[in-house]
């Protein structure tokens, strides 16, 4: 009974304590809850729908928009290249690089000059590598490059050589266009590959790309280029703010030397040249070995300065 006495006391401040703690948990749960919702309502980005333009085209083909079904392939790409802001703003700064010298090539052909596009959904203007092999700017196939006359070797590949690898794009293009009547038909064969989309075409008894059931990258492919085209030719209207210096200027060489005989060493031959190994490689990407061993003594044209 004594030892009650004295834990009495100890037993109250003991349950102040506890009902203390409970006010203070729901106070500051409460506050919590109000929080959220005040940065529910204040939200930290605001993506708003695209307004469609009145009017999209691709190398003289236009887009029937008030079909469902067209408008909403077109809305997912324009979402898919405007919200991809890096990659997307990469390629309206790379885009200065590279198309004065694609345009000139297309024009030499007699070719839309909207084709410059699909360098654009291929690779993103840059020497990529897809998984089933294909490389470059243009993502050429190994077939179809030496077809048309690339060198494809162990220390040379130029699909990786920007100009020379245009040059055998717009033959290509050139081919498939006149083969399939069309350019949208003549884009979805270069994306997907000409024999496929030919057994495509024959049991869809097809007239149009736009009416064919394709898998899911070539079903968009088309679609991607009438989005990039809009996006890059306004890049202000979609969001994106330049100044006329931000892009990627022409690389002009003021050096260029003719080599027709071997390199054993590339490393050695860029020192004696004056220059680091890593420039020599990126003015030259087509040579992806260390040395150039030159077997048929051909004559090479190597950029030594930008």
């Amino acid at each position: 009974m004594k030892n009650n006495k004295f834990l009495q006391p100890i037993k109250w401040s003991l349950m102040m304590l506890g009902a203390l703690s409970g006010i203070f948990f729901i106070f500051s749960f409460a506050t919590n809850i109000d929080l959220g919702e005040n940065k529910a309502s204040e939200p930290a980005m605001v993506i708003r729908s695209i307004t469609l333009q009145d009017e999209y085209s691709f190398a003289g083909e236009k887009l029937t928009i008030e079909d469902w079904d067209i408008r909403e392939r077109l809305e997912r790409e324009l979402y898919a290249n405007v919200f991809q802001h890096s990659s997307t703003i990469i390629a309206i700064k790379r885009s200065m690089r590279y198309f004065p010298m694609i345009e000139k090539k297309l024009s030499e052909h007699g070719l839309p000059s909207d084709l410059k596009y699909i360098a654009v959904a291929e690779s993103m203007l840059s020497n990529a590598v897809s998984p089933a092999g294909a490389k470059g700017v243009w993502q050429l196939m190994k077939p179809v490059s030496e077809f048309y006359g690339l060198e494809i070797s162990e220390e040379v590949d130029e699909r990786y050589h920007v100009e020379k690898s245009t040059e055998i794009a717009c033959k290509y293009l050139k081919h498939l266009h006149k083969r399939f009547g069309n350019w949208s038909m003549a884009a979805a064969a270069y994306n997907i590959g000409e024999t496929r989309f030919k057994k495509e075409l024959d049991f869809q008894r097809a007239k149009s790309y736009f009416d064919m059931q394709l898998n899911e990258e070539t079903s968009r492919y088309v679609f991607r280029l009438f989005a990039i085209k809009a996006v890059l030719e306004d890049p202000e209207y979609h969001g994106y703010q330049l100044k006329g210096n931000d892009g990627y200027a022409p690389i002009e060489p003021t050096k260029v030397i003719s080599v027709a005989k071997p390199i054993p060493d590339l490393g050695l031959f860029a020192q004696e040249n004056n220059i680091s190994y890593r420039k020599l490689k990126w003015l030259n990407p087509w040579l992806i070995g260390k040395q150039l061993t030159n077997p048929l003594k051909k004559e090479y044209n190597i950029r030594l300065k930008e």
